[in-house]
């Protein structure tokens, strides 16, 4: 199946460079240099991954991310960029970005989290094809196939990686995670982000299952330890 890939990068050498190697995994990459443009080339054609830069002319990637997502945009976005602090990072997160690499990166290292990514949208879709598969636990109701979650009668909308966070969780009520178990079962073996990653996500996640996000109810913090979902919910 061949890939789908809107690239947005001001830097034609990096964005050029960027195509030659993605289409070595036989991806069929478009190249964008201005944010506006290439909002409105993400909001009418479909693709399986964009690869988006902070510093973007026209419209920068933070706010490009996060218009993809008010419109329940679910395509992956890996984001890049040339600064470095915790804060940047966190930031491209919280809005709604998958993964995160900042310049320079290896490009074996973009190749393989863009594998990753891969990876899991087949899972997805080969799930499709099964017969519908669901989890309820409290009050959330969570559909396999269809990538789904109902909260206590209300769809929610969440990101990818909220989605495999939630589930990850969802199927194992009472397990303790550590962020590093965390960071290798829902970003992939070899993940080289931050533990805080983990952190910004579920509190983004917590935000919008959660009846009293102050008192969680379904993710519950181990101290000193990591997360856990909790086991005590009626199925």
């Amino acid at each position: 199946m061949t890939r789908k890939v809107l690239v947005i990068e001001d830097n034609s050498d990096l964005a050029d460079v960027l195509a030659l190697h993605l289409g070595d995994l036989g991806c069929d990459v478009r190249t964008m240099s201005d944010g506006r443009a290439a909002f409105h080339e993400a909001r009418s054609h479909h693709y399986d991954l964009i690869i988006l830069d902070l510093m973007l002319p026209g419209m920068d990637g933070i706010e490009l991310c996060t218009r993809l997502r008010r419109q329940d945009e679910h395509v992956p976005i890996l984001m890049l960029t040339a600064k470095s602090s915790e804060l940047d990072r966190v930031l491209g997160l919280e809005i709604g970005a998958d993964d995160y690499m900042t310049k320079p990166f290896s490009m074996p290292e973009l190749l393989a989290r863009t594998k990753a990514i891969f990876r899991r949208l087949d899972h997805a879709r080969n799930a499709g094809s099964r017969p519908p598969q669901s989890i309820t636990i409290g009050d959330i109701a969570i559909d396999l196939s269809k990538r789904l979650v109902v909260v206590a009668g209300s769809p929610v909308e969440l990101t990818v990686k909220e989605f495999d966070l939630l589930v990850a969780f969802a199927e194992n009520p009472g397990k303790v995670w550590t962020r590093a178990q965390l960071l290798e079962t829902v970003w992939g073996p070899g993940f080289s982000g931050y533990e805080h990653t983990v952190n910004s996500h579920i509190n983004r996640l917590r935000a919008k299952i959660e009846p009293d996000g102050t008192e969680p109810r379904y993710i519950l913090t181990v101290w000193g330890v990591g997360y856990k979902f909790s086991d005590q919910l009626d199925a």
